[in-house]
């Protein structure tokens, strides 16, 4: 399959960025499941049904998505149109409704991507598992690759990750400045809401005040995320939920795509050949923004992205 080109209509990792919010695709009916996790909480996986003997696509949303994102909503036309089966976690609190447990999710939430890979595999019947992440979801799937090594072959062929912020330090800090701050607010709008909704189910889980103060993804980080999840603080956290450092550890054949004009991820930051394993392909494109890869003449579509994906697990992951 053809590298990733941007359209000469769509200029900058900004405009790549945004543009897909606009030509976001038609909703489709999914099949809802929720499920009881080890610890009494929940999450919601949705389901887009298809031929039982066929593949079955997993694909993790990033911050603060949904089935409902861009990029799952593309991914789930092309599945249809494959005849694949699709199935989409949400991340705890992500489905529409508040979780039961102080706990939300987070970058490096590799046990909770192992728990849901195993839950579904066990339901597959033997059958093709593949495994996708986009931007948090991607850097969450890709440390659990490194972790579990050549035990992660036991439930899926191989993973796939898209604009992963492999470096979660290098990420934070750059979405701090110039015009990143506005996809730094943008996060931390729903972020607050829900943050303040939890105090109320459990107060005193973390200050308030300092919380609606923040003005950064490494003040939240700091003073929400970290403690609730069991890190030191927001360095202790971005640090030990990297990806990056477990690339070398990973035995699945795997993709890893990153634009250079990613608006999140410096392309200073980006891996090179040396600091990954061999199973790892390594696609840096000059364009695509975050998550965007908009292709095709004016207005244009999101069908690169989907078309990557199965074009990986159909004839490269092997």
């Amino acid at each position: 399959m053809k590298p990733y080109l941007a359209p000469v209509w769509l200029p900058g990792g900004h405009a790549q960025t945004i543009w897909p919010l606009l030509i976001k695709p038609k909703p489709l009916k999914f099949r809802r499941e929720r499920w009881t996790t080890p610890d009494g909480d929940f999450i919601d996986v949705d389901h887009l049904d298809g031929p039982q003997d066929s593949p079955l696509l997993v694909l993790f949303h990033g911050l603060e998505g949904s089935a409902q994102s861009h990029y799952a909503l593309s991914t789930a036309h092309a599945c249809k149109k494959a005849g694949w089966r699709l199935a989409l976690p949400h991340f705890r609190g992500c489905s529409g409704e508040m979780n039961r447990r102080p706990r939300a999710y987070h970058s490096g939430d590799s046990d909770e991507i192992d728990w849901i890979l195993r839950r579904l595999q066990a339901a597959n019947s033997g059958r093709q598992l593949h495994a996708a992440g986009v931007s948090l979801g991607g850097n969450a799937l890709l440390k659990w690759a490194g972790e579990r090594g050549a035990a992660a072959a036991q439930q899926v062929t191989g993973v796939v990750a898209l604009c992963a912020p492999l470096d979660l330090t290098a990420c934070g800090h750059h979405l701090a400045h110039g015009f990143n701050r506005i996809y730094t607010q943008h996060f931390l709008k729903t972020l607050k809401a829900i943050s303040s909704a939890r105090l109320r189910q459990f107060p005193g889980l973390f200050d308030e005040a300092k919380m609606r103060q923040a003005i950064n993804l490494y003040q939240f980080d700091d003073i929400v995320t970290a403690p609730i999840h069991g890190f030191a603080g927001a360095d202790d956290y971005w640090r030990r939920a990297s990806a990056k450092p477990w690339l070398k550890s990973i035995a699945i054949p795997t993709l890893a795509v990153n634009p250079k004009n990613d608006p999140f991820l410096p392309a200073i930051h980006l891996p090179s050949r040396a600091e990954v394993s061999p199973t790892v392909s390594l696609e840096q494109p000059v364009g695509g923004g975050h998550v965007g890869f908009v292709s095709g003449n004016f207005p244009g579509n999101l069908d690169w992205l989907p078309q990557r994906l199965l074009h990986f697990f159909l004839f490269e992951a092997s």
